[in-house]
């Protein structure tokens, strides 16, 4: 029982991290329709944010929240700048575009710091074990399970119960019906890649000890970000959350009893379930029922 304990506990820490980088996803993706194959590099820039920041002494937590405001800050310009002249010209502009988007991060970090991995460095009370009960077991997996709860209660009730989500909805589904009653729809999306690229942004730095920084991460991690949503069902919060936690228990499930063929684990099991239920685990419409 100690033992399938321990596997459940890092297999819903592992699924946190990808939660938090792709709820952001989910919600440019599913909700507005727009194919941000850059969202990575959303995540990698938070990382690369917090790994400087704690190693050059600045408070682990102060950099995290460095790290979200940044990546919170570049996605809203690049909403601006970038993402918002494709909104009405198909899903091909928009992918060339985000994919140029990744692979001109993936130069620059490489550029500014170097082609190896760059670590964050945890406080030392995420680093000791501590006493759960019938083991000792990792603070910082325990962390990230409790932050990654909070975020997904806080986002649920954002997007699904507040005025906020209801006014996101209403400009995605008629954006001049929306305007027509006074909805800002401009800086609404604007405000919501802000949201999505920040949570990102989180996600790479505090999740950085699971996920490791380095240059490649936006395009290395990105089917994976790509799959919890898919899997879930495009839109659907509820969907990338369950995704997110079977996924990082199916792989941890694979690490531990079968470490050849868990890369394949993983991918067979997106398969079958997509042939299970090609919409989606929980579909976005089954959500707003």
């Amino acid at each position: 029982m100690s033992f399938a304990a321990t596997i459940l506990l890092d297999g819903l820490s592992y699924g946190m991290v990808l939660f938090l980088i792709s709820v952001g996803l989910t919600v440019t993706m599913g909700l507005m329709g727009v194919l941000n194959l850059a969202h990575g590099a959303f995540a990698m820039i938070g990382g690369f944010v917090a790994a400087y920041l704690t190693q050059n002494g600045v408070n682990f937590y102060l950099a995290l929240a460095a790290a979200t405001a940044a990546s919170g800050l570049l996605g809203g310009l690049a909403e601006i700048s970038l993402y918002r002249p494709l909104y009405r010209k198909g899903h091909l502009g928009q992918v060339m575009l985000t994919m140029g988007i990744a692979f001109i991060s993936i130069a620059l970090v490489t550029k500014v710091f170097g082609a190896y991995p760059f670590a964050v460095v945890f406080p030392k009370h995420l680093e000791v074990p501590v006493d759960i009960g019938f083991r000792m077991y990792s603070p910082y997996r325990l962390f990230l399970i409790v932050t990654g709860l909070a975020v997904a209660l806080s986002f649920w009730y954002l997007v699904e119960r507040s005025l906020f989500g209801a006014k996101i909805r209403a400009a995605v589904d008629n954006p001049r019906m929306a305007r027509a009653v006074g909805i800002n729809v401009g800086v609404l999306f604007t405000a919501t890649f802000v949201a999505g690229s920040a949570l990102a942004g989180l996600g790479g730095a505090v999740g950085a000890g699971i996920l490791a920084i380095e240059p490649a991460y936006a395009m290395k991690y990105l089917v994976l970000f790509l799959i919890v949503v898919i899997v879930g069902g495009e839109g659907s919060f509820k969907g990338s959350f369950a995704a997110a936690m079977a996924i990082g228990i199916i792989d941890t499930l694979g690490k531990y009893f079968l470490p050849v063929a868990a890369p394949y684990m993983l991918y067979l099991t997106a398969f079958a379930l997509l042939l299970w239920r090609p919409q989606g685990v929980i579909p976005a419409k089954a959500v707003a029922k």
